[in-house]
């Protein structure tokens, strides 16, 4: 009889497991931050090797079709003394053991499965499946059922999250007494039995007071249990992060909790050496806890910012200099377009920009590093220059999540919506200057990465704009509008570069046009190249082996679209018959404080009334003009060496 009794349990108990790993919890929305989103797999035994195991997530949306958006690969990860393993953001508490981008688990109605495979068996896009699958769940956060997805994953229930910020919840496994399964939405316990049963864990927590430092500062790191520790706790802690190392700060990062204890903390001295290292961040971790000691939050950062920064020796857009940053372009570089017009004209120019042999396109990943260099604030290198908010900020504030606030993205100033080309797999991933493609005339797909047509942009402000033509508009209130030449050239130098682009006037709603084409020749001509925009070119220029000849030639836009459409280019017109038009005096009128673009510092400044009188001598100037005027009209004349260059003035 006891044979009888105990053979059926024991059969019950394979089926549960005969999966070998199974989901058992899932937060697939943490609302309002999406920060804590997790998925936690358990396993029949404990410290069990996830090996050959990979997790696909679908996508149920009519957009998604039921297909795979995300896989994970559990190669090299094993579950812990309660048979749990979680993959989760970066805010989960405790600290997941697998840890993904924050935002990435989509809400519903949506699947994840186990499947034991490799990873290439799933690339983005393959429809849902029971092949090789070990355990699935259908979830929601409030959606419809999907019935498709139900069937392809071989499933009969859909579960609901239904959290919300005051009220979080996940979706949990629960087996009871008869070994019936069943599937919950309860408070969120990650790496936590969803019953209570099981090992208790005691997680550590990092504190710091701040999350930036300057070289030379110090601070504390605080580590706290959740209970007092029954034993001495020994564990050492890395601040390690790309270029920050142990020879960039000192302290002990060797730490005890003292038995009966629960807390222990270190002072971190940051090295205040001479290098212009660039503003890094820290990452406080773990290295070596042991369970039940698990981290309750890990990889803190800290940024640490180098006061060693340089400026360089030109101005920025708003501050602008000329003619101390020299064109890079090889000799001869332009030659192909003399005595030509027109058509003849265009062509030759897409001839030298566009040219297979010689032109390279890099992916939209490598941009950033592009932009980190081509970008970088002449008043402090540790920055990127900002188009339309005309500001510095730090380069380690690239956007990398959904947050944009405070953060810098890459802008398109030919949006790619208007233009017709996105990005693909490959553009996802930066491998340097010397790993390329050949591209062409005919190689549009290559505009969504061209670094002439990208900007270091405020994220904010670069979803604001959206793909507005340039005339709707114009730059955030109260800018000096110094990025305007500078996005014109751009624009233009996207029509020549790459077939199907065309700058036309007014605003267009078809793929490949852009506008408004007076309001950008308008801005070309108001705000000509200066030495930021030319350094810029040259550095793009080591990247992608073209140049942005707008900037090189200026005179170029008037012969293609503007003044001198049809007559013959000459080289000799393109730099001495655009000097004038450097000069920039603005606001006019004005209530008597003006900026001057295009001056450099041995400019001489004499103002005259409109009778020919010298009323104010200028030298050894700086921005703005405070000019302490009567109402009426000035002549400014502004000398440089033999150079003189005479502009009217109005103050109200």
């Amino acid at each position: 009889m006891h044979l009888i009794r105990v053979l059926p349990l024991f059969l019950i108990c394979s089926l549960v497991w005969s999966q070998q790993l199974v989901i058992n919890e899932l937060d697939p929305d943490s609302p309002s931050t999406d920060t804590a989103e997790f998925i936690e797999l358990k396993s029949e035994s404990a410290n069990f090797s996830t090996d050959g195991f990979i997790l696909v997530f679908f996508n149920g949306s009519s957009s998604g079709g039921d297909s795979s958006y995300l896989v994970i690969d559990l190669n090299g990860y094993t579950t812990d003394n309660n048979g749990l393993l979680v993959v989760g953001a970066s805010e989960v508490f405790p600290y997941p053991q697998v840890l993904v981008a924050d935002n990435i688990i989509q809400n519903g109605a949506d699947a994840v499965g186990i499947y034991q495979a490799q990873v290439d068996d799933f690339p983005e896009g393959t429809l849902a499946t029971t092949t090789n699958l070990i355990d699935a769940l259908v979830y929601g956060t409030n959606d419809a059922v999907d019935a498709d997805l139900l069937a392809l994953m071989g499933e009969t229930n859909q579960y609901n999250d239904n959290g919300t910020n005051s009220n979080p919840r996940s979706i949990q496994r629960f087996v009871d007494g008869s070994n019936n399964e069943t599937y919950n939405a309860a408070t969120p316990t990650p790496r936590r039995e969803n019953d209570g049963s099981g090992i208790e864990i005691n997680p550590l927590s990092i504190t710091v007071n701040n999350t930036q430092y300057t070289e030379g500062e110090t601070f504390d790191i605080t580590i706290t249990a959740e209970t007092n520790v029954t034993s001495d706790v020994i564990f050492n802690l890395d601040l390690s992060n790309f270029g920050f190392n142990s020879s960039d700060f000192t302290g002990n990062t060797s730490l005890t909790i003292p038995n009966g204890g629960n807390t222990v903390s270190t002072t971190i001295t940051l090295v205040n050496d001479s290098d212009d290292e660039g503003d890094e961040v820290l990452r406080i971790r773990f290295v070596d806890v042991i369970e039940p000691i698990v981290p309750g939050n890990n990889n803190v950062e800290i940024r640490v910012i180098d006061d060693d920064f340089t400026v360089a020796p030109w101005g920025t857009p708003v501050n602008p200099t000329f003619n101390q940053v020299q064109s890079t372009q090889p000799s001869g570089y332009y030659d192909s377009l003399d005595a030509l017009a027109d058509a003849a004209l265009r062509q030759a120019l897409q001839d030298i920009i566009a040219n297979p042999n010689e032109v390279r396109a890099q992916t939209y990943a490598d941009v950033i590093d592009i932009l980190k260099e081509a970008d970088q604030n002449p008043e402090n290198s540790n920055q990127v220059w900002l188009v339309y908010s005309e500001e510095g900020r730090p380069k380690l504030d690239l956007q990398t999540g959904s947050n944009n606030t405070g953060k810098w993205n890459r802008e398109h100033t030919y949006p790619r919506s208007r233009g017709g080309f996105d990005d693909i797999e490959e553009d996802e991933i930066a491998d340097g200057i010397d790993v390329f493609w050949t591209t062409e005339a005919d190689s549009l797909r290559h505009g969504n990465s061209d670094a002439h047509a990208l900007r270091a942009a405020d994220a904010a402000e670069n979803s604001s704009r959206g793909n507005q033509h340039y005339g709707q508009y114009v730059g955030p209130t109260g800018t000096l509008g110094s990025f305007r030449g500078d996005v014109a050239r751009s624009v233009l130098y996207m029509e020549i570069r790459y077939n199907g682009l065309e700058v036309v006037n007014g605003f267009p709603d078809t793929i490949g046009q852009l506008g408004d084409l007076a309001t950008l020749l308008d801005w070309h001509r108001n705000d000509p190249p200066d030495d930021y925009e030319m350094n810029r070119n040259n550095i793009v220029y080591q990247w992608q082996r073209n140049r942005n000849p707008f900037i090189d030639q200026p005179l170029l836009v008037e012969y293609i679209w503007g003044n001198n459409v049809g007559d013959t280019w000459f080289q000799s017109l393109s730099v001495e018959d655009y000097i004038e038009s450097k000069i920039r005096v603005y606001p006019v009128p004005t209530k008597g404080k003006v900026y001057i673009s295009g001056l450099s510092s041995d400019t001489d400044i004499k103002v005259y009334s409109s009778d020919g009188k010298l009323v104010k001598q200028l030298k050894d100037f700086t921005q703005p003009l405070e000019l302490n005027l009567a109402q009426g009209l000035y002549i400014l004349k502004l000398r440089k060496g033999n150079s003189v260059v005479t502009r009217k003035l109005i103050i109200q």
